[in-house]
């Protein structure tokens, strides 16, 4: 909480596991399905400008201020920079995801890339169809439904996955330090692994600056060792991202991070509509874009999904696509925590008992544990990480 904390602890890092993750995408990978362009920066210009690529939303859709429209400014950008062909196909409602990816795949798209997790069957089943042809999942490895839901490789897909349960655990962390009520909260859109990561990392986050700082805020939303929680059903209710946020402050929480793209807009009414309530948002920097609730933007869990569609789209057409996955970690920059803007006087000025026992500000402390994360010191864990 917003004091000076000077108890001492056991110092303890919270165990948490972090699945091995695989580095950035590179122009030298080698290509692993599908025709290639030249390797040459920026690729042969004839094979350049036959090369489209494609991406299909899922419901949230391409404005979501979120994870959708992360995506799109990806292949937007490595349209622009390459001079290749972009195009983009909203999903309306679940029911859209394979009458979208086909398609696309019939228009000759290079390569075809879903947003979201709920695109797994569809991006699978085409890329399982359509040998020839380049895919790319965000938020989704890919499974054998015949086998337990085992994880599987496919020559010609590539899953873009990101191990934000470390981000939000800094998130998690700050929250903790900066709550007025001793009381934060979270919920998610729908209970899918890429939305529970960041709800465990979350957790984690709170319960190690409990420990630190001999505290005992609690977390409204989420219980990580039984999995159960708060979700609003889907990624485009707004109203009931207001109503569950509603509730969390009548029990008092002061800090609510949503997980539901689009429903974080509803979280963020009614945080307009109480006194002195902030958010936490997610995928993108909500400051930005979701600047008409920036004053309660206390940071963001960012993933840093837009480079990564960039730098698979440009391999791909430099002859480089790779079916390795791409998993995004502080380490690689792949996720982080966007700047604290208008709150970075009130995260400067706050004291606390950092990692290492001693009083530092929260700042410096949400560093410190970015860099033991880093260096190995300090291992999130979450059942809901992307493995390899």
């Amino acid at each position: 909480m917003r004091r000076v904390l000077k108890l001492a602890t056991a110092g303890a890092a919270a165990t948490l596991v972090l699945a091995a993750c695989g580095e950035a995408p590179t122009e030298d990978e080698s290509n692993a399905g599908g025709d290639s362009a030249d390797s040459s920066e920026g690729g042969d210009s004839a094979a350049a400008s036959d090369f489209k690529a494609c991406m299909v939303s899922d419901a949230g859709g391409f404005d979501d201020q979120s994870f959708n429209q992360s995506g799109k400014e990806g292949l937007d950008a490595a349209a622009e920079a390459l001079d290749v062909e972009a195009v983009e196909v909203e999903s309306q409602a679940d029911t859209d995801y394979a009458t979208n990816v086909a398609g696309l795949v019939d228009q000759g798209c290079s390569i075809t890339i879903g947003v979201g997790f709920l695109l797994e069957d569809a991006i699978q089943t085409a890329a399982e169809d359509n040998p020839d042809t380049n895919f790319a999942l965000i938020d989704s490895a890919f499974t054998d439904a015949a086998n337990d839901n085992a994880p599987i490789e496919l020559d010609n897909a590539k899953p873009i996955l990101f191990n934000t349960a470390e981000a939000s655990f800094l998130a998690g962390y700050l929250s903790a330090g900066m709550t007025e009520t001793g009381t934060v909260a979270t919920f998610g859109g729908l209970q899918i692994p890429s939305v529970s990561v960041f709800m465990d990392g979350f957790a984690d986050g709170v319960a190690k600056f409990n420990e630190d700082n001999g505290a005992d805020v609690e977390l409204l939303g989420w219980d990580k060792e039984a999995q159960q929680g708060s979700f609003s059903g889907d990624f485009d209710n707004q109203s009931q991202g207001q109503t569950l946020t509603e509730q969390f402050i009548s029990q008092g929480a002061d800090i609510v991070m949503p997980v539901a793209g689009p429903v974080g807009l509803g979280a963020a009414a009614a945080a307009e509509g109480a006194d002195g309530v902030k958010i936490v948002w997610v995928d993108s920097d909500g400051y930005l874009t979701a600047s008409e609730y920036s004053d309660l933007m206390l940071t963001s869990v960012l993933k840093q999904i837009g480079p990564a569609v960039e730098q698979t789209v440009t391999d791909t057409v430099n002859g480089g696509f790779s079916n390795e996955p791409y998993v995004g970690t502080l380490e690689n920059d792949g996720v982080g925590l966007a700047p604290y803007h208008d709150m970075e006087g009130d995260v400067t000025s706050t004291e606390v008992t950092g990692p290492d026992g001693e009083t530092m500000t929260l700042d410096a402390a949400v560093e410190m544990l970015r860099e033991q994360i880093i260096s190995g010191d300090l291992v999130v864990e979450s059942t809901n990480s992307p493995q390899q």
